[in-house]
Order: C-alpha cells, then sequence, then structure tokens
C-alpha cells in the first residue's frame, strides 16, 4: 500500500485548538507535539488541527473574547482542545463567561470529568500516600447548579445596594449526571460512588439532589454508595484517600473540590479535565485544570502532564483508546523517570517534559 493509498483510509480527527491565555499556548503545544507523536506511532489516525485566537487580548483589541458565531464556527469539530482563559488586566467574570462557558453551556457539556491519582514519581503532600492510594474520579455537574448565570443587581452603588446569585436545580440535569456518575462508578473496579451535598443548609436544590441520587442508585444495584456533606468531604479526601472512588458533585462544590484532589495529587499541573456531551451531540472540550498561571508565563516551565492527561482523555473520547493508554504509559514513564518540572519538584522544562514523553511514545513496542 502505498503512503498516499494509506492516508486516503487513515482516520482524520478534526480538532479545534484554543490556547487562549497564559500558559494556555505553551501547554497546548506540547499537547499537539504528543498527539501528534501518538499519530505517527499509530499509523491509523491523524489530526487535522484549526487554531482559534479567541483569548483576553482578543477581547482587549475588539471587546469580545471570541465572536458571536463562535460556537457555530466550532459545532462541526470533532473536539475541542482548550488551554487557559483569565488575565489579570481582565475581570475573571468577564473571561470565564466570555468564552469558556459559552462554550460548555452552548454545546450542553453537561459532564465535567476529572479523574485524579498519584502519578509515579510525584510526590502527595499527604504523608503516607503515594501512587495507587489516591485514584479517584470526580464527576461535576457542568450545566446548572450555583454557575446557572441566574441572578442580578440593582440599585448599584447605592446603600441598598442587592446582588442575587440564584443556583438552578432541575429534574433533568441532576438526574443525568447522576446516571453518568453511576454508570462511571459501575465501570470501576471498586464500584464505588460518593455524592456530595450539602442538603443540611440547602433544603431545596440540594434536598432534590439527594432525593434523585436515591432513585437513580435503584438502577444500579452492584455500585456501592454513600452520601457526604461538602465540608466533611473535604476531610475525608486529606484524612482517607483510600475510602474514595468515583465522586458526584455539584457545579460549584466538584469546582473546589477537584481542585484540592489535584493539590493532594502532587499538583494542579497534573490536573485534567474533560467537558463532555455524553449524548455526542456537539463537541467536547478538553483542558488541564490548571488556568492561565500568569506567574510563570513565558518562563517555559509550565507543566504539560496535565495537558498531555487531558489529550489523552480526548483520545478516548474520541474512540482511540490504545493511543489513549499510550500518552498515559508514557507520561507514567517520564515521571517515573524523575523528569519533572518544578512543580512537582523536578528541574526540567515544559519542552525536556515534552521531548521525553514524545520519546516514550516512539520508543514503546507495545
Amino acid at each position: 500500500m502505498t503512503n498516499q493509498e494509506r492516508t486516503q483510509i487513515m482516520k482524520t480527527y478534526k480538532i479545534a485548538s484554543i490556547p487562549a491565555d497564559g500558559i494556555g499556548p505553551e501547554v497546548i503545544a506540547a499537547g499537539l507535539q504528543a498527539l501528534e507523536s501518538l499519530a505517527r506511532r499509530d499509523g491509523g489516525f491523524q489530526f487535522d488541527v484549526t487554531e482559534f485566537d479567541w483569548s483576553s487580548e482578543r477581547y482587549k483589541k475588539t471587546g469580545a473574547l471570541m465572536p458571536e458565531d463562535g460556537a457555530q464556527q466550532l459545532k462541526d469539530f470533532d473536539a475541542i482542545f482548550f488551554g487557559a482563559v483569565g488575565a489579570p488586566d481582565v475581570p475573571d467574570h468577564v473571561t470565564l463567561w466570555g468564552l469558556r462557558l459559552p462554550i460548555c453551556q452552548g454545546f450542553d457539556q453537561y459532564a465535567n470529568v476529572r479523574p485524579t491519582k498519584i502519578l509515579p514519581g510525584i510526590k502527595s503532600p499527604l504523608e503516607g500516600v503515594g501512587p495507587g492510594d489516591l485514584d479517584w474520579v470526580i464527576i461535576r455537574e457542568n450545566s446548572e447548579g450555583e454557575y446557572s448565570g441566574v441572578g442580578g443587581r440593582a440599585h448599584k452603588g447605592l446603600p441598598l445596594e442587592v446582588a442575587t446569585e440564584v443556583s438552578i436545580f432541575t429534574r433533568v440535569g441532576v438526574e443525568r449526571i447522576m446516571r453518568y456518575a453511576f454508570t462511571m462508578a459501575q465501570s470501576r473496579p471498586r464500584k464505588l460512588l460518593t455524592v456530595v451535598t450539602k442538603s443540611n443548609a440547602q433544603r431545596h436544590g440540594m434536598v432534590m439532589w439527594d432525593e434523585i441520587a436515591a432513585e437513580v442508585s435503584k438502577d444500579f444495584p452492584d455500585v456501592t454508595w454513600d452520601k457526604m456533606l461538602v465540608d466533611a468531604m473535604t476531610v475525608r479526601m486529606v484524612k482517607n484517600p483510600k475510602s474514595l472512588d468515583t465522586i458526584v458533585a455539584t457545579n460549584l462544590h466538584a469546582d473546589i473540590l477537584s481542585d484540592l484532589a489535584g493539590a493532594l495529587a502532587g499538583s494542579l499541573g497534573v490536573a485534567p479535565t474533560g467537558n463532555i456531551d455524553p449524548e455526542r451531540r456537539y463537541p467536547s472540550m478538553f483542558e488541564p485544570i490548571h488556568g492561565s498561571a500568569f506567574d510563570i508565563t513565558g518562563k517555559g516551565i509550565a507543566n504539560p502532564v496535565a495537558t498531555f492527561w487531558t489529550a489523552s482523555q480526548m483520545l478516548d473520547h474520541l474512540g482511540e483508546a490504545d493511543a489513549a493508554d499510550r500518552l498515559m504509559r508514557a507520561v507514567e514513564k517520564v515521571c517515573a523517570d524523575g523528569i519533572l518540572t518544578p512543580d512537582v519538584g523536578g528541574t526540567a522544562n515544559t519542552q525536556q517534559v515534552t521531548d521525553a514523553v514524545c520519546d516514550a511514545i516512539r520508543g514503546e513496542n507495545i
């Protein structure tokens, strides 16, 4: 078979790349290098990457982080590879609601999936806890709850000024994330789910959250599940990490808990995210958790591991499970070999870690 014939039958995945702000361009570039190495190593697929310059810089020049038809431009892609959004001289709510949330909500990416584990060679701040002792998947409801966007301000600047932020919980929204979480727990060896709540204080939306969890659990008799108040959950994550496996929580609660999880695993620099439309009506979006990290932007030391892990999630979502596993084996090998960025105690820079991962991909014989 000629190279031309091989190219004609090769699967091509259309990827929208949005590097955006801070270290986003640095880690997305690293992620794309790893993806290209995987494609060459596999030989059965390739990537067609289109980069979009949507960012805080665009906002400062045009008044918008993304164009009005941004979602329309993205809808025919197979996946979105997202860096980070946020800038010191642009209010955070402007950047979040101007780029990331319109994509997540516009494409109904209602399941935010955040796996967390301690990688070989990376030290957890928890004493006596190492690889295998902390291995979680946090499922975050990603479409409503505390980040529904409902509310407003009146009488601004006056003594009687009022601001409201309304949490929205719908039966459809809660039930579908519970089913996703129970299914995820069912697919993992321990078949264990913890439902995070705050129904002692939030007696309407969160009581409904608890009730729907109990209803959905009846369809998953092989899944063991328990319920934790969010404040008690933070204690459990620190003091008894081995007792947890799959976790489901609201938009706000999981946002906070997953940052804690990343820190407990060694660094936010190794924490990935997938914003998933489980029904596959729209492209899903994959991004590292760590944010724009302007304190290290341009220094060449941003940790690309979170982006590699995020790329692995994207590959798995696209149906390339073998390539996804190969990428994670390469990452774990490089971390175990001590090729680490400063945030996890190493001295390597971003490109050195990236080169090592790409070398591991090329050299693997599996």
